[in-house]
């Protein structure tokens, strides 16, 4: 029989889940060294939720935003996901955008969900092309002074293809709607992922979902802000799901379809997804 193990805990804003399998074919790993590698990847997912969080004034990206118009140390995880963050943009033309933390704190995203909104200020703020805004060197970052970023959106996905990796051959992570499985899965023929309103399976690839119903506190207020605009989107899509090659590729194609719109968005996935599910 084969043997999967599994780990559950809140982190990342959401639910998160780790699962690792045995690889048919090879020597199985006993429950307690799967156990014991999904509590090393949960620990370390702790550890980023902590250094990435913009809600603790001592986390690495809180000390970037305070530290906007001087250079400031950074470790290699958080340097690798600006990286990231700016061929994202590039990428979405423009629309994954880092940079558009001011606009969601205007519309009263101020503090953890938990907590419920704040009053929005009514204020528009459209921040400037993230590679005028964001220098990056060896080990080190600076902001434009006036601007600031959250990693929230694309650090899911970033952290979801490198926690398999940490976990073994076999395995998949879901943080909150965005995951990467790698491996066979446990009965070898993909892991089983809800996709839309089906069940697909996949090996070595990548899926997301995007949608402005999860934190949502008014009326035309929710948590995805469309840079060009500097307000919460107003798009005809509720939600987009994506297959890529990986989890943070599949969050910067579910995010930038969600921000054009139904035609434009099915246009955009058509050239570039692997598969695809708009509601």
């Amino acid at each position: 029989m084969t043997s999967v193990a599994a780990l559950r805990f809140e982190a990342l804003g959401g639910q998160c889940e780790l699962y690792a399998a045995d690889t048919p074919g090879s020597t199985a790993p006993t429950s307690v060294e799967q156990t014991a590698d999904l509590a090393r990847a949960r620990a370390w997912i702790h550890e980023m939720h902590d250094r990435l969080s913009r809600f603790d004034p001592a986390s690495e990206i809180s000390r970037l935003n305070a530290a906007a118009g001087r250079w400031l140390d950074v470790g290699a995880d958080v340097e690798a996901l600006l990286r990231r963050s700016l061929d994202a943009f590039a990428a979405s033309g423009g629309l994954v955008h880092i940079g558009v933390l001011p606009a969601l704190l205007a519309a009263g995203y101020t503090r953890d969900f938990a907590a419920g909104p704040s009053v929005p200020t009514g204020e528009i703020i459209i921040a400037p092309p993230l590679p005028d805004m964001l220098e990056i060197a060896p080990g080190r970052a600076r902001l434009r002074e006036g601007t600031a970023i959250d990693l929230g959106g694309i650090a899911k996905g970033w952290l979801a293809d490198r926690a398999v990796d940490r976990i073994g051959p076999n395995a998949l992570a879901n943080f909150a709607g965005d995951l990467r499985a790698r491996g066979d899965g446990p009965e070898g023929d993909g892991w089983p992922v809800g996709f839309g309103s089906t069940t697909v399976l996949l090996k070595d690839l990548g899926a997301a979902t995007s949608g402005t119903g999860g934190r949502r506190w008014g009326e035309r207020l929710h948590h995805l802000i469309d840079p060009r605009t500097g307000r919460p989107a107003d798009t005809d899509l509720v939600e987009v799901s994506v297959l890529a090659p990986t989890g943070a590729d599949a969050e910067v194609l579910a995010k930038t379809a969600l921000l054009l719109g139904r035609e434009a968005g099915a246009r955009f996935l058509d050239a570039h997804a692997l598969g695809s599910y708009l509601v």
